[in-house]
């Protein structure tokens, strides 16, 4: 299949690369030329734009960082017509950035008005998951729609969900990362409290790990530097998932708390603690980076 891949940063371009690998024809767009020359040099095709790297597609992928540029994409601005204007109908749009349920919606609906077929599906996984093709989708869609979309899915990920109608992969999204926050904060005060008293971190997180505290965070994403050798708190963390955007990803939950009325007190609070680490200067770095604001400074 011919495929358009927009947004090719530390998730991007490893569901790229796959989609490459299994025999996809992939033109690929980022803002970043920095990111577009590294894949150009793996093999893939890019883009000098997103309207160019559409052209001819029969599907079009996007991994964004917020709602307002899912939406700019496809929707367009008063200035500047969207990508839906173009696409041809019958055009696949499978979105996989983390985004308001409401914009999924309204960027399907107007998909739906030109007949082109459009699902949310967020994933979860981490950079190492885009790398190994074993994401996990969280799909927002028709029954029909998803079939069209799951050898793409499959070509990306291990685990394909089917969450509901569009919108319901972003819900299950935001709920997971919330967990995910809350998790890692939990996890993160933990260990800082075993090295405060002198315990070496990579026992403490094996004895955590086999115990009822055993969570995803100590099997795979350690945030002590040198406990786990691929994590990203062992490259300085750097090449994960950001902690402004776990943040934007916090917001999102709490902005749907808030329209829903549910009660997410440990969400509001890893939403906090988040906002201050990055009010630190710490937004870029990895979300794992929370451990610093617990620790004494060497």
């Amino acid at each position: 299949m011919k495929i358009a891949f927009i947004g090719l940063g530390n998730m991007g371009s490893g569901m790229a690369l796959n989609l490459h690998k299994a025999g996809h024809e992939v033109t690929g767009f980022d803002l970043s030329d920095a990111a577009k020359s590294q894949l150009a040099a793996q093999g893939l095709q890019v883009a000098a734009s997103a309207v160019d790297a559409v052209q001819g597609a029969q599907a079009v992928i996007t991994m964004l960082p917020a709602s307002e540029h899912v939406e700019q994409l496809f929707i367009g601005t008063a200035e500047q017509a969207g990508l839906l204007a173009i696409l041809p109908a019958g055009c696949l749009v499978i979105d996989s950035s983390t985004i308001a349920a409401d914009t999924s919606r309204s960027v399907g609906a107007a998909a739906a008005a030109r007949g082109i077929d459009f699902l949310d599906a967020p994933v979860s996984g981490g950079t190492a998951g885009a790398a190994a093709g074993t994401l996990t989708f969280m799909v927002g869609a028709s029954d029909s729609t998803l079939a069209r979309a799951k050898p793409l899915l499959e070509a990306m990920g291990k685990n394909i969900f089917h969450a509901g109608e569009i919108g319901a992969g972003q819900t299950a999204k935001i709920c997971n990362n919330m967990l995910l926050a809350v998790q890692m904060a939990g996890t993160c005060e933990a260990l800082a409290l075993g090295i405060a008293n002198g315990l070496d971190p990579k026992v403490l997180s094996e004895i955590m790990r086999r115990s009822s505290g055993g969570n995803w965070t100590l099997e795979v994403y350690n945030p002590v530097p040198g406990v786990q050798e691929n994590s990203a708190a062992s490259r300085g963390y750097t090449g994960g998932f950001g902690t402004d955007l776990m943040l934007k990803d916090l917001g999102l939950a709490l902005n749907n708390a808030v329209k829903n009325k549910a009660a997410t007190p440990l969400g509001t609070l890893a939403r906090s603690l988040y906002a201050a680490h990055s009010l630190q200067g710490r937004g870029a770095e990895d979300f794992s980076s929370i451990i610093k604001m617990l620790q004494k400074p060497v």
